[in-house]
């Protein structure tokens, strides 16, 4: 601690020779007009110079002597017996589970085969050379008339290739021939009926009849 002391001592010493040169230096500074710059340079290291004796640490007082601690003597607890009656044997019941009658599922029908698609009908072919209408066919009146024209008819050949059904689908525009033509397709066409697989079948077809005068061709 003496040498610490001697130490401090020291620097204090030259602290206080440090401020006695800086006192001269500032009178002979306002004498010669430099006061104000050296002002500004002497007052950032005095701020340094300042030493403050650091305080030495307080001692920490010593820790308190261990308590005896009494430990009881060991006591063993006293021996209880327990008696405990021996479990029953498990019961195990058997029980016969009827087994289910296996159920029959008859298989499934084949799906139907799908009949082949019909062939088209053979159509009638005429027969004969009655299958048509002239100029001898022409009613008196509509000769006389001079009537002419188309007519479209739609009619249903048999199996027997007669005509059984007439009927006029486009009017040529004169009754009496439109009424001449279905009585006379009826009366007299024939036909070799339309076969399908060899077999003869009805036939309906429309065709159009012109009813026309020589003299006017």
């Amino acid at each position: 601690m003496a040498y610490a002391d001697q130490g401090m001592s020291r620097n204090r010493a030259i602290a206080l020779g440090i401020v006695a040169l800086l006192h001269v230096f500032l009178g002979y500074a306002f004498i010669t007009g430099l006061a104000l710059k050296a002002v500004k340079a002497i007052v950032n290291p005095l701020e340094s110079v300042n030493i403050e004796e650091e305080k030495p640490p307080p001692e920490e007082p010593p820790p308190p002597p261990p308590k005896d601690i009494e430990i009881p003597p060991y006591v063993p607890p006293p021996e209880v017996s327990v008696q405990t009656d021996a479990p029953p044997p498990p019961t195990i019941s058997t029980s016969q589970v009827p087994q289910p009658a296996p159920v029959f599922t008859p298989p499934a029908p084949p799906a139907p085969v799908a009949a082949p698609p019909a062939s088209p009908p053979t159509p009638a072919t005429p027969r004969g050379r009655g299958n048509g209408i002239g100029e001898d066919d022409y009613p008196d009146a509509s000769r006389r008339a001079e009537e002419q024209g188309v007519v479209r008819v739609r009619f249903t050949i048999a199996t027997n290739g007669q005509v059984t059904a007439c009927e006029v689908a486009q009017s040529s525009g004169f009754p009496r021939l439109d009424d001449a033509t279905c009585k006379i397709i009826q009366r007299r066409w024939r036909f070799n009926a339309a076969t399908r697989d060899g077999k003869p079948v009805e036939e309906t077809r429309s065709q159009p009849v012109r009813w026309q005068l020589r003299n006017e061709r």
